[in-house]
C-alpha cells in the first residue's frame, strides 16, 4: 500500500497515486486536487455510498506527506529565467527520479522554455517580425518566415530540450504502466479475498474460526494496493456488500458486535488524545512523524457505532489538522535559515579562495595560513544545514579552495625538504662547536664566541619538524652547560679577581703542607709566604674576608712561637687597608655589579632563542628585549662612574 494513502474513518483508504494516474488520463493538472498551502495534494477516491470518505477528503492534505511544497526549485519564478537555467530545471527534476514532480511541471517548464526560446529569439534578431515563434521552426500562417542571421544558434538548444522532454513522456510511460500493472495486481488480490469472504459467509456455524478469519481478511483488504479506476466502484461495493452481510447473517450476538465496537471506539479515542498531544510537541518532524504512525494505526482499528462515526473522526482530523500547519510553518522558517546558512558559507568560501591564493614565501606564512584554513573549518561546522540543492555544491566550492591551499602548501614544502637538509647540518655543525668549549672556563671570551654562534644559528633557515626539536636541544644544552658553569663560579666575577683567588688558595695549601724543617728555615718559609701573599691582587668581594682568615690560621698553625715574619704581616694589612680605601672599596663594588650585569645580559641573549618554541614567543621575547635594553643603559652608567673613580685615583 502507498506510504502516502489515507486512512478514513471504517478503514476505507485513499491512493494518490491512482488518482494522479486518472489525471494524467483525462489530461487535467493535478493541482485540480485539494489543496493546501499550495501544496499539491492526491484526489480522494469518492466511493458511492461511503460518507465517511466524502466527509474525510477535506481532511486528505492533513493526513498525506506533510512535507509542503518543493523547496529546491521556485517554479513561480520561471518566466525569468533563460533557456539554459530552464534546461538545467528540467534536467535536476528528471535526474531526480520523482514522478509526482515531473507530471506536475512538465508541461509548465515546456510552456516556459518556447515562451524563453521566442525571447531570446527576438532579442538575437533571429525573428523577422515580433509574430508568433513556432516551436517547430516552420512557417507561421501568415507566411512570415524566420529570418536566420547565420545559422540557427537556437536548434541545437530546442533539441536538447525535446531529448529531455522525449526522457520524461518515456519515463512517465513507464511508470503509468507498472502503475496499471500494480493496479491488475491488486484488483486480483482484492477479487480472491471477496471470492474467500463468500466461502466464509456459508461456514458462519464455526465463530471460534470464521470471525479470526474475517478480521484476517480485513487486513489483507487494507493491505492490498489502488486498483484501475473502472473497477473501484464495483469491487468497492462488492466488498462492502459482503462485507455486511457477514456482520448481518453471521450468528454472532449483539453483544459480542457491540464489545468490538466499543473496543475500537477506545482504540480510536487513544489516538486521538495522542495526536493531541503531539500538538504540544516541541520537536516539530517528531511529531509530524509520529502523527503518521498514528494515522497508520487509524487505519488498523475496525469500525465504530455510527453514533461515534463521525464524531471520532472529526477529532482526529483536528488533531492532525493542527500538528500539520506547525510542521508547514516550521519548514516554512527552515527555508530562511537554509537561505542564511548559504550566505554565511558562501562567505566562508571567498575568504578560502582568498587565502588559497594568497602568495606565502615561508613556513611561518605557512603555519598561519593553514590556521586560518583550519579556523574557517571550525566556523563551517558551526553552521547549519543549506537547502539540499545548494548544500552539495556550496561544500564542493569550499572543499576546492582548501584542496587548492594544501596543494600549493605541498608544493612548497617539496621544494622545501633539500634547503632543510643543509640547514640540519649547518646547525649540527654549531652544536658541535658549542659543545667544544662547554668547559671553558674563559668566561668572558666564551660567552663572546657563543652569542655569535646563537646569532649565525638564527640567521640558518628551517630544519624539518623531526628533527628540528632534537638539534635545538642539543645546541641549547651546550650553552646551559657553559652559562650554568660561569653562574657557579663566583657569579660572573672578575676573572682576574677569580684567578687571584685561586693563587691565594694556592698559598693556603702550600701552607698547610709546609714540614718545619729549622727555626730559621720556618722563619724565612714564613716571611716567603707573605710575601707571596702580598704580591698576589685582589680576590672577588665576597671572598676577602673568608680567604684572609683561611691564610691567618695557616700561619698560626705552622709558624708559632716565630715573630719574625709579622712584620709583614702587619705590612701586608696596612696595604690592605691602603686598597680597602672608601673609593676603593666602591669601586670593587661597581666592577663587580658591572661583571654581574654582563653576565645577566650574555644569559637573557642566550634564552632569547629558547622563548622561540613557547606559545606566547612574541611577548617573551619582547619583554626580554626590553629588560636588555635597561641592563644594557644600566651597564653604560656603571663604566661612566668606574672611569671616574680612576681618574680619581
Amino acid at each position: 500500500m502507498s506510504d502516502r494513502t489515507l486512512n478514513l474513518p471504517e478503514g476505507k483508504n485513499v491512493e494518490p497515486e491512482e488518482n494522479l494516474e486518472q489525471h494524467a488520463a483525462a489530461g487535467s493538472s493535478p493541482a485540480d486536487g485539494p489543496v493546501q498551502a499550495h501544496e499539491p495534494e492526491p484526489a480522494v477516491d469518492a466511493v458511492p455510498g461511503a460518507p465517511e470518505e466524502e466527509a474525510a477528503a477535506a481532511a486528505v492534505a492533513l493526513a498525506i506527506d506533510g512535507e509542503g511544497e518543493d523547496r529546491d526549485v521556485d517554479f513561480q519564478d520561471l518566466s525569468s529565467k533563460s533557456l539554459k537555467e530552464i534546461l538545467s530545471v528540467f534536467s535536476d527534476i528528471i535526474e531526480e527520479g520523482d514522478q509526482m514532480k515531473m507530471y506536475k511541471y512538465s508541461e509548465m517548464i515546456k510552456a516556459a522554455f518556447y515562451k524563453a526560446l521566442k525571447r531570446e529569439k527576438i532579442a538575437a534578431g533571429y525573428v523577422a517580425s515580433a509574430g508568433s515563434v513556432p516551436a517547430s521552426g516552420t512557417l507561421p500562417d501568415d507566411g512570415r518566415q524566420e529570418m536566420p542571421v547565420s545559422v540557427n544558434p537556437f536548434a541545437e538548444v530546442e533539441r536538447g530540450f525535446k531529448e529531455l522532454y522525449a526522457n520524461y513522456k518515456a519515463l512517465r510511460s513507464a511508470y503509468v504502466q507498472e502503475m496499471e500493472r500494480k493496479k491488475e495486481e491488486n484488483l486480483r488480490e482484492k477479487k480472491a479475498i471477496i471470492e474467500e469472504l463468500k466461502n466464509l459467509l456459508e461456514t458462519t456455524e464455526d465463530l471460534n474460526r470464521t470471525f479470526p478469519a474475517f478480521r484476517a481478511l480485513q487486513a489483507r483488504w487494507r493491505e492490498a494496493g489502488p486498483v484501475p479506476q473502472s473497477e473501484v466502484k464495483d469491487i468497492y461495493d462488492t466488498y462492502r456488500h459482503y462485507e455486511e452481510k457477514f456482520y448481518d447473517y453471521v450468528k454472532i450476538n449483539n453483544e459480542l458486535r457491540d464489545l468490538d465496537f466499543k473496543k475500537n471506539l477506545e482504540a480510536k479515542i487513544s489516538l486521538c488524545e495522542k495526536a493531541e498531544s503531539l500538538i504540544e510537541e516541541e520537536n516539530v518532524t517528531r511529531a509530524f512523524n509520529q502523527l503518521q504512525k498514528l494515522h497508520e494505526q487509524w487505519k488498523e482499528i475496525g469500525p465504530v457505532d455510527k453514533e461515534h462515526r463521525e464524531t471520532i473522526w472529526e477529532r482526529f482530523k483536528l488533531a492532525s489538522s493542527a500538528i500539520n500547519k506547525k510542521h508547514q510553518a516550521y519548514y516554512e522558517g527552515l527555508k530562511s535559515e537554509h537561505k542564511e546558512n548559504l550566505a554565511a558559507k558562501t562567505l566562508l568560501c571567498e575568504r578560502a579562495e582568498a587565502i588559497s591564493v594568497r602568495e606565502i614565501n615561508d613556513m611561518a606564512g605557512w603555519n598561519s595560513a593553514t590556521k586560518e584554513i583550519d579556523g574557517l573549518f571550525g566556523e563551517w561546522k558551526g553552521i547549519g544545514f543549506t537547502a539540499r540543492k545548494d548544500n552539495q555544491k556550496i561544500y564542493d566550492r569550499f572543499k576546492a579552495a582548501t584542496n587548492k591551499f594544501y596543494a600549493r602548501k605541498k608544493e612548497f614544502y617539496a621544494q622545501l625538504k633539500g634547503s632543510l637538509q643543509d640547514n640540519y647540518h649547518k646547525k649540527v655543525a654549531l652544536c658541535e662547536q658549542a659543545e667544544a668549549v662547554a668547559d671553558s672556563t674563559d668566561w668572558k671570551k666564551t660567552t663572546e664566541y657563543l652569542i655569535s654562534l646563537q646569532k649565525q644559528w638564527k640567521e640558518i633557515g628551517p630544519v624539518s619538524r623531526k628533527k628540528s626539536e632534537q638539534v635545538w636541544t642539543r645546541f641549547r644544552a651546550a650553552c646551559d652547560k657553559f652559562f650554568d658553569n660561569k653562574s657557579r663560579n663566583f657569579g660572573g666575577a672578575d676573572p682576574e679577581q677569580v684567578q687571584n683567588y685561586r693563587d691565594k688558595m694556592a698559598v693556603i695549601e702550600e701552607i698547610s703542607a709546609y714540614q718545619p724543617q729549622g727555626e730559621r728555615e720556618d722563619e724565612e718559609a714564613a716571611r716567603a709566604f707573605v710575601k707571596r701573599w702580598n704580591a698576589i691582587g685582589h680576590v672577588p668581594f665576597s671572598e676577602k674576608d673568608a680567604i684572609q682568615e683561611k691564610f691567618r690560621d695557616a700561619l698560626s698553625a705552622k709558624f708559632q712561637g716565630y715573630s719574625g715574619y709579622l712584620h709583614d704581616r702587619q705590612a701586608s694589612a696596612r696595604a690592605d687597608r691602603r686598597r680597602d680605601t672608601p673609593a676603593r672599596m666602591e669601586r670593587d663594588r661597581l666592577v663587580q655589579k658591572f661583571r654581574k650585569l654582563e653576565t645577566e645580559i650574555a644569559t637573557y641573549e642566550n634564552n632569547l632563542g629558547f622563548f622561540a618554541n613557547s606559545r606566547n614567543a612574541e611577548k617573551l621575547i619582547s619583554d626580554i628585549n626590553r629588560k636588555i635594553e635597561t641592563l644594557r643603559n644600566e651597564l653604560g652608567e656603571l663604566e661612566m662612574k668606574i672611569k671616574e673613580l680612576d681618574s680619581a685615583e
